[in-house]
């Protein structure tokens, strides 16, 4: 690809793969394979996404969503947030059930992108630990159905880890890119000593 390329929906999922192939390379290179990619236009992809978030003069964040992804399929107001905050969605193709959400606020700030359920789609039951398979459901999914499940890190805006307690009093920790469910990491010794 060269910086001239053109940069639309099929580069932005190598850009979302790209995190993950750090959780799921495996599943990652099933979808490259769907996609008819390969790993370094993953890597040139995500290369040239970082280099128009970084670039001095480049638009703003939500502007780049919109250059790479178009006209968003929906624009609502996001609930018990006043008004100037929205909710944009995009379809992805990698996964038709789920849909590319940014939150923004006013002036444009973005404090949310992530993936999240397709109005009208299906929503997993999530009861146990085997439930919670890769690529199966959502952050905002397993913070429902699990009570009292809690973020205890975000190290950066595109990834998050919740702490929760399954049904058979057990805790654990499930780990998501761009809000996407990607492991459930095993605990350190010192999470397991905590939670004795």
């Amino acid at each position: 690809m060269t910086p001239a390329a053109p940069f639309g929906p099929a580069e932005f999922q190598l850009v979302l793969l790209r995190r993950m192939a750090d959780h799921q390379p495996e599943l990652v290179e099933d979808a490259l394979r769907a996609l008819g990619a390969t790993r370094t236009a993953m890597r040139e992809a995500n290369k040239r996404w970082q280099a128009r978030a970084h670039a001095r003069r480049g638009p703003g964040e939500l502007d780049r969503y919109r250059a790479a992804l178009g006209a968003p399929e929906s624009r609502r107001p996001v609930p018990g947030l006043p008004a100037g905050h929205e909710a944009w969605a995009w379809p992805v193709p990698l996964w038709p059930e789920l849909r590319f959400t940014v939150c923004a606020g006013p002036g444009r700030a973005v404090w949310s992108r992530t993936l999240t359920r397709a109005p009208g789609s299906p929503v997993p039951e999530l009861r146990t630990a085997a439930d919670l398979l890769p690529w199966r459901c959502t952050v905002d999914e397993v913070y429902a159905a699990f009570p009292g499940a809690r973020v205890r890190e975000q190290p950066s805006p595109t990834l998050t880890r919740l702490d929760l307690t399954l049904p058979d009093g057990s805790a654990c920790s499930a780990e998501f890119a761009w809000g996407l469910l990607q492991r459930l990491p095993p605990a350190t010794p010192r999470e397991a000593l905590t939670r004795a």
